[in-house]
């Protein structure tokens, strides 16, 4: 793909021949597609079981950077983002007292480049990451957004929970993939209250034990 900023030169469009006149309109329509380039992805929710299994490294920690640049050279060229966390508790690997993720897409003078669905990390976000073949794969994380978890505090009580990716309270490890695949009917909803939102101490703990299960068959 073409990423050139270059302004196309003005004309006349209703002056121009039909042919001439569509030409200048497709090299119009590549210049602003240059500007962003978008990635799709399809991702079958994680279990929390594949989610364990799967993460190489898995820890709570705060974003204390975010930085993008160019890498690579003709077609490989594309935009790579470095997100650096504080490490706040390694629960399994050892990613050490600050970890860096390497993920396609980012934004540089202006050109994006985005992976949809794909997570965006702020400086001070509170997260809790599942981790995968970073530096090969191009999110790095299992499942995609969905390895990704916030830590946050809930407006209803001021307590820190476990929200998802898309900022659902995590109530049940146990619904985490299947509860995203099939739809819950009206009846489900109203047969039992929900439990309360899983604070980050007693996510990890679930965590912990899982890691415990797994461990004879490893």
């Amino acid at each position: 793909m073409n990423r050139s900023n270059e302004v196309l030169p003005s004309a006349n469009l209703l002056t121009m021949p039909p042919m001439k006149r569509s030409g200048f309109l497709l090299a119009l329509a590549l210049s602003f597609m240059a500007q962003t380039a978008s990635y799709a992805t399809t991702v079958i929710p994680p279990s929390f079981d594949e989610l364990v299994t799967k993460a190489e490294v898995i820890f709570q920690g705060a974003v204390t950077d975010v930085k993008s640049q160019w890498t690579g050279e003709g077609a490989d060229r594309r935009i790579m983002s470095f997100v650096t966390f504080r490490v706040d508790d390694a629960v399994k690997g050892s990613p050490g007292a600050s970890y860096t993720l390497r993920m396609l897409g980012g934004t540089v003078d202006g050109e994006t480049m985005e992976v949809t669905d794909g997570p965006k990390f702020k400086v001070g976000d509170r997260d809790i990451v599942f981790v995968e073949n970073n530096g090969s794969q191009f999110i790095p994380l299992v499942g995609i957004m969905h390895g990704r978890f916030h830590v946050e505090n809930d407006e209803a009580t001021g307590r820190e929970i476990v929200t998802t990716n898309e900022r659902q309270a995590v109530r049940d490890v146990s619904k985490l993939g299947h509860e995203e695949q099939a739809p819950v009917t009206s009846a489900a909803k109203s047969a039992a209250l929900p439990a309360e939102p899983l604070s980050p101490s007693d996510f990890k703990a679930k965590v912990r034990q899982a890691l415990q299960n797994q461990a004879p068959s490893q």
